[in-house]
């Protein structure tokens, strides 16, 4: 991508605010010219896809030519790009799977078209939900079989007929088809994430429904306060263990939680109860599955993909798309419309992002934090210009998109406009604050929790570069991990989270550090806050799915609804607080406020005092110590009382706060603040204090 501005001088070339971002971080003035030339590589991109791709909007729509589509007069239209195949055919039960029949019709750069007119009757030649094959007889005149890279519906076969998923045309008639009755939510100020993931949203021992989590699983999310739904493992994956992370199909609906209407119907609903609606989208890397996914599509193992060893992730094990190439962006970027477009998605968590930025692909990279390792050789410039030409398309045609990126290198400008010289990201994901959890957690007594470097985690981020904050994700949950909740309770959650069992010091513990740790990340840590499904009640037990390793097992590949829903168990405190947290938050918006200012954090008292958005955050850390008048310093002065303590009973903990007790602010200042009052702080828990 880029090469028109090769002879000019970088300097000459004018990103319209980059001077904004350059004032904001005057570190960045040495790399100038790099961000100079990074942004004449995006204003080629856009000018070629203007030039040769007939505009923005026809090129992100390329889904609309490509792969087989019916025409209004119902004769189908198919056009491939295999630019390594001697010919192309079509087949399938259409045509009695006759290998000959239906050859395609070489065009230019690559492109091959086929025209099937209607039946006589004027019905569709291609009956819905028959099954289709692309045949491609390579450069060496064999005849391979495979699924069009822009095919809609691909099923697993039954069991008994082996592993390759199918190409099923997606053609229901009218009276079948999701027509949507929900307009899409507006962006909200605050993101509050609900990281999701369909098949396994179902307390039974099998892969559950769109339909099934339209239904049961969205009012919860509700209820719990988020406003947003991130779901992953929607694009087809063949593999279900991958968590949808080797995706063979970009353009399916996964069949295994149910049909694309069915997928339809669950957005729709989602918008019907005001949830924000984020796709996880992977285009970093694709599947090596050659008979059911991109690879070796046209024959050679290059098409979609770099060849050689630059085409393949040695950690993942799959294969790199080739973004330099003018009908791999056509492919992707259209791939984004498609999402946003035909099932109303409003907007992305695009995954990877670290291994698409770096020649290395993130592999063995520390990040010291050095800006040399932001714009050295090992920047890879065409994924950097793909990305920004992604983010830029998208806002552009869907102003209330939400990108979000996950990268733990920090690149700097990674969510900065487009015209700041910036990749046009709205949030990344701050990876370095679970880390620091499960690495406490694990490794360290809570005695010697370092509170400085907690602080220092939780607000180290680039000004004005929004981050989404989360104590744990999806990732802690697998298997070979654990959740904070089991790093804190671990065996004795199975024998000690009754409310009539006799009492445990380690449950108690647990349930009063899972409480803090997420609200002082909720409060802290960033600009949106991030939850994977269950995690928010403790969720018992790791995330495995069915595989050989584990006698294809449904056991751990589902949520235990159940659990938070008996009033005799203790996850409902978890879920209580986690509620009314996500609540509170909804009523003050400290997500979308300044980054919360932190006036105190005591290495010996384990006290930890900061404000934002007009409330008073004051946690305490220690393990057996409680403070009854300790001094807490306010910008504000004014009468202040409880609206949050994670002592009360309600949420498991020993009722010893009063929240009737209101605090009066004295004239004497502490910690650098104007204003300071006395509160009561027992040990291991959490106040927020608002003033009345």
């Amino acid at each position: 991508m880029g090469g028109k501005y090769s002879t000019l001088d970088p300097m000459q070339v004018d990103v319209p605010k980059l001077n904004e971002m350059l004032e904001r971080d005057p570190y960045l003035r040495p790399y100038e010219r790099e961000f100079r030339r990074r942004y004449a590589c995006f204003k080629d991109a856009i000018d070629k896809i203007n030039e040769s791709g007939g505009g923005i909007g026809e090129f992100t729509q390329a889904y609309k030519s490509f792969g087989v589509n019916v025409q209004p007069d119902n004769s189908v239209v198919c056009r491939e790009w295999a630019p390594g195949a001697r010919q192309l055919f079509l087949a399938g039960e259409f045509n009695n799977w006759n290998r000959d029949s239906h050859p395609y019709n070489k065009s230019e750069y690559g492109k091959w078209e086929l025209h099937i007119p209607a039946n006589p009757d004027g019905s569709c030649p291609i009956p819905h939900n028959s099954e289709l094959k692309v045949v491609v007889e390579t450069a060496s005149g064999s005849r391979e079989d495979r699924l069009s890279p822009w095919a809609t519906y691909v099923v697993e076969p039954p069991k008994s007929e082996g592993t390759i998923y199918r190409h099923k045309f997606w053609n229901p008639p009218y009276s079948e088809r999701h027509l949507f009755k929900n307009a899409k939510v507006k962006r909200p100020k605050s993101l509050r994430i609900y990281e999701c993931h369909v098949g396994i949203a179902t307390s039974e021992l099998k892969v559950g429904t769109y339909v099934e989590f339209a239904d049961n699983i969205l009012p919860r999310i509700v209820r719990q306060g988020y406003n947003t739904i991130q779901l992953m493992a929607i694009m087809e994956h063949a593999y279900y263990a991958s968590f949808g992370y080797q995706v063979t199909s970009f353009y399916g609906a996964s069949s295994r939680y149910g049909t694309p209407e069915e997928l339809k119907y669950l957005v729709d609903k989602a918008h019907e109860l005001g949830l924000f609606v984020l796709l996880d989208v992977v285009h970093s890397h694709a599947s090596k599955n050659v008979m059911d996914g991109l690879n070796m599509f046209d024959g050679t193992d290059s098409c979609f993909f770099h060849s050689g060893a630059r085409g393949t992730h040695s950690l993942w094990d799959s294969r790199l798309f080739n973004y330099s190439e003018f009908e791999v962006q056509r492919f992707l970027l259209s791939n984004l419309r498609f999402w946003l477009e035909q099932y109303q998605f409003d907007g992305f968590r695009f995954d990877g992002v670290t291994s698409m930025l770096y020649h290395s692909r993130g592999i063995g990279e520390g990040f010291s934090g050095n800006y040399d390792e932001y714009f050295g050789l090992n920047v890879d410039t065409e994924a950097i210009i793909y990305l920004t030409v992604a983010n830029y398309i998208c806002h552009t045609l869907y102003p209330e998109v939400v990108t979000i990126a996950e990268d733990v290198s920090g690149m700097p400008g990674s969510c900065r406009p487009v015209e700041e010289g910036g990749l046009g990201f709205d949030y990344r994901l701050a990876m370095a604050i679970p880390d620091k959890w499960i690495e406490l957690l694990k490794e360290v007594s809570d005695d010697d929790w370092n509170i400085g470097n907690i602080i220092h985690t939780l607000s180290n981020r680039r000004w004005m570069e929004p981050n989404v904050a989360y104590a744990e994700s999806h990732d802690q949950a697998l298997v070979g991990d654990k959740t904070i909740a089991f790093w804190l309770m671990d065996k004795e959650m199975y024998t000690h989270m009754s409310t009539v069992s006799d009492p445990s010091a380690i449950i108690d513990r647990g349930i009063a550090l899972h409480k803090m740790i997420r609200l002082l990340t909720h409060s802290l840590g960033g600009e949106a806050y991030l939850n994977f499904m269950g995690n928010e009640f403790g969720h018992p037990e790791w995330l495995d799915f069915p595989r050989a390793g584990n006698n294809v097992s449904y056991h751990y590949a589902r949520r235990q609804w159940h659990l938070v829903d008996d009033e005799l168990l203790k996850y409902k405190y978890l879920n209580r607080f986690d509620a009314d947290m996500n609540h509170l938050e909804q009523r003050y918006g400290w997500l979308h406020a300044h980054p919360g200012y932190v006036s105190w954090k005591h290495e010996d008292d384990k006290v930890i005092a900061h404000e934002r958005a007009g409330l008073v955050f004051v946690f305490n850390f220690h393990t057996h110590k409680s403070f009854p008048d300790y001094p807490v310093g306010v910008h504000e002065p004014g009468r202040y009382k409880v609206v949050l303590s994670s002592d009360d009973s309600q949420y498991g903990g020993q009722e010893r706060i009063d929240k009737n007790v209101s605090y009066l602010t004295r004239d004497e200042g502490f910690a650098g603040r104007r204003h300071s009052f006395l509160v009561y702080i027992p040990c291991r828990t959490a106040i927020v204090l608002a003033k009345e």
